[in-house]
């Protein structure tokens, strides 16, 4: 087996595409899309690459293909490619890799290990001023920040086994994000911080004390939520997060993390049509400048309260109004479909 990151030169050539998902290629993958073997499915490509390996029938679903490819870089992507080319090995390291990819691709608690080797294989999930991009692995390991996927898949490949096995040695790489995680943790852990379930488990109101931001250097209305800790706790098909501000609440609505994938065990979730709903807020919204919007441009988002130019604004509604709005239009659009 041999690993070479994608490029349109392997178009005409047949591979195994694990994780991502491109042409002229045997799936072992959860994108959306793919056509993975249903004998291996799982929710993580991390699993199915781990599924391929033990499975008594790896040579009939590979066909004898020899090459690996991935189309981008993150801590999913890294497992499942060190996977197939490691072989049943890799299968000594099974539950200790899954959380790590849980953690990377879902924002998942599923163990400290896993969220600490996650964090040295692909960075932190969120963005912060204390965070740089890129992996912190690949920068320590060529001395100068990496943003070239490739390249970083040659750097950490050799150190996969490592990072998992003596996952301490590398404190100083997932020490900093580590902390802002269990921060948040102890937020929602102290009340805080806190979630409500609403709309018979419809729709989680999440509500952020500012500590979480103000203490590390954030700022609600420019850096990303803490999404490890808020899956953690949230359990609704819809997250409404919001932090109180200077001049209001901060919003947005997410999906949960998971959801952006074809999973086997956990729940499919249905996107939704949120434009009545932001019609109506925006109707009880007093004068600002800013607007409820539909808001796609992360895997999982679904709408904001954002200004003219794209940020997210202070809305002056309370959080009590706004998940009144959205259990209204939730439960008219219902009604209107006879459920």
């Amino acid at each position: 087996m041999r690993f070479e990151y994608y490029h349109s030169g392997l178009d005409n050539t047949p591979k195994l595409s694990v994780d991502g998902t491109v042409s002229n290629s045997i799936h072992f993958s959860h994108w959306q899309g793919n056509q993975t073997p249903s004998e291996v499915k799982a929710d993580t490509s991390t699993e199915i690459a781990l599924n391929l390996v033990a499975s008594p029938n790896k040579n009939r679903l590979t066909q004898g293909i020899e090459l690996i490819t991935n189309n981008h870089f993150d801590t999913d992507g890294v497992l499942s490619v060190w996977t197939v080319l490691t072989g049943e090995r890799a299968l000594d390291l099974r539950d200790q890799m899954i959380c790590a990819a849980e953690a990377g691709d879902f924002s998942e608690f599923s163990s400290p290990q896993g969220v600490r080797a996650s964090i040295v294989i692909q960075g932190s999930d969120q963005a912060s001023p204390n965070n740089d991009t890129g992996s912190p692995l690949a920068r320590k390991l060529a001395g100068k920040d990496i943003d070239d996927d490739a390249q970083a898949y040659e750097l950490v490949l050799p150190e996969v086994e490592r990072v998992f096995r003596n996952t301490d040695d590398y404190e100083p790489l997932w020490r900093d994000a580590w902390e802002q995680i269990a921060g948040a943790i102890e937020s929602f852990e102290a009340g805080r911080s806190r979630v409500q379930e609403q709309s018979g488990g419809q729709l989680s109101l999440i509500t952020l004390a500012p500590e979480i931001f103000s203490e590390s250097g954030f700022n609600p209305t420019r850096h990303a939520p803490p999404y490890t800790a808020i899956s953690r706790y949230a359990r609704g098909k819809l997250f409404l997060i919001t932090t109180p501000v200077k001049d209001g609440w901060v919003y947005r609505l997410d999906y949960p993390y998971y959801s952006w994938a074809e999973t086997v065990k956990r729940p499919s979730i249905q996107r939704r049509d949120v434009t009545l709903t932001l019609e109506h807020l925006n109707e009880l919204e007093p004068d600002n400048k800013g607007r409820w919007q539909p808001d796609t441009r992360e895997m999982t988002s679904a709408a904001k309260f954002l200004n003219p130019d794209g940020t997210l604004a202070a809305s002056k509604l309370m959080p009590d109004e706004v998940v009144r709005v959205f259990s209204e239009t939730a439960h008219n659009q219902l009604s209107a479909m006879g459920a």
